[in-house]
């Protein structure tokens, strides 16, 4: 007992060494400013240099007025498909009116589930600007007439008048079975012009005014929009929805995505959304539900890429499991 007591005591007093201290190590001089300043200069030369070579341009957007400068026969003849109830947009369907069935999957009117949700009477888009226009007699009596008619007489009016533009590539002469639309379209191409369709159009009953759904609708009814974006090659035949203005490289993570407006049925097909999202739908539920699909899950085994990838590490492992058995 007496000699586990000394062992104990002898123990605990041993001498702790010391802590060495940080100047006992060798040093050399450090310039903290100078490594900021090099670094702060070659991040930003390189965030330049990156930025010139693949940034995209920052194209001004394309608005009412420049529209009607641009393509003056364009917007007329937009105006005119709108009161003739003829435009893309007013045959669209859901969420905006009823006057198609829409897109479809597997007989499913996917399009119709949500039903009409935003309103959009494509007559609207060219009347209610004009008819906050103050100062124009002939406007007023023009909007009046227009107003009085009956739906089949507005029609005919404007279907004829768009036919006529059709035929003559620019404004055609005067006729009585056009109505008041020559004078309204007329109208609208002045106002446009001058800048205050704009307001007119995004104002949504809100303080700020910033639902942007009916100008897009009516840009998009007319060439000029889609000719613009073909010539940036945004087209969806150009895989527009992953480029960028001027062709510069854009989202490639959509390339599955847009890959299949490109090859047939659905580069032909009317109803190419609905069948794209159906299948992009089953290859995403394919992809979450791998390890749990036979087969598909094996794959990785019947081809093993990751022994590629990681060849040192199975090139060693390997080599230890040979010793170990040898041993």
């Amino acid at each position: 007992m007496a000699t586990t007591a000394v062992r104990r005591r002898t123990t605990l007093h041993q001498p702790v060494p010391p802590t060495p201290d940080a100047h006992d190590f060798p040093t050399r001089p450090y310039d903290l400013v100078k490594e900021f300043v090099l670094a702060l200069l070659a991040v930003s030369l390189l965030t330049a240099g990156l930025a010139a070579a693949f940034s995209s341009p920052d194209e001004t957007a394309i608005t009412m007025r420049s529209w009607a400068q641009a393509a003056p026969d364009d917007v007329v003849a937009t105006a005119a498909a709108e009161l003739a109830g003829t435009s893309a947009s007013a045959t669209y369907g859901p969420p905006y009116n009823s006057n198609a069935e829409g897109q479809k999957l597997l007989g499913i009117p996917t399009q119709r589930l949500g039903g009409v949700r935003i309103p959009v009477d494509s007559a609207s888009l060219v009347l209610q600007p004009l008819a906050l226009v103050s100062g124009d007699p002939l406007l007023r009596a023009a909007l009046a007439r227009w107003n009085a008619a009956p739906t089949a007489q507005r029609t005919g009016w404007a279907s004829r008048y768009a036919d006529a533009l059709a035929k003559s590539g620019g404004g055609p002469a005067p006729a009585a079975g056009y109505g008041p639309v020559p004078l309204l379209t007329s109208r609208f191409l002045t106002l446009a012009r001058s800048g205050g369709l704009e307001g007119s159009l995004t104002s949504s009953g809100t303080f700020y005014g910033s639902d942007q759904t009916r100008p897009l609708l009516l840009l998009s009814d007319g060439a000029y929009l889609e000719d613009t974006a073909r010539a940036q090659r945004l087209g969806g035949d150009q895989w527009g929805m992953m480029n960028e203005t001027g062709n510069y490289p854009g989202q490639p993570w959509m390339w599955l995505y847009t890959f299949w407006y490109q090859v047939k049925p659905f580069s032909t097909s009317d109803n190419a959304d609905a069948q794209v999202w159906g299948l992009m739908l089953v290859l995403t539920a394919g992809l979450m539900f791998l390890p749990l699909i036979p087969g598909l899950r094996s794959i990785p085994r019947w081809i093993p890429v990751h022994r590629l990838v990681w060849r040192r590490y199975y090139r060693a492992h390997l080599a230890g499991n040979g010793r170990s058995a040898r041993t």
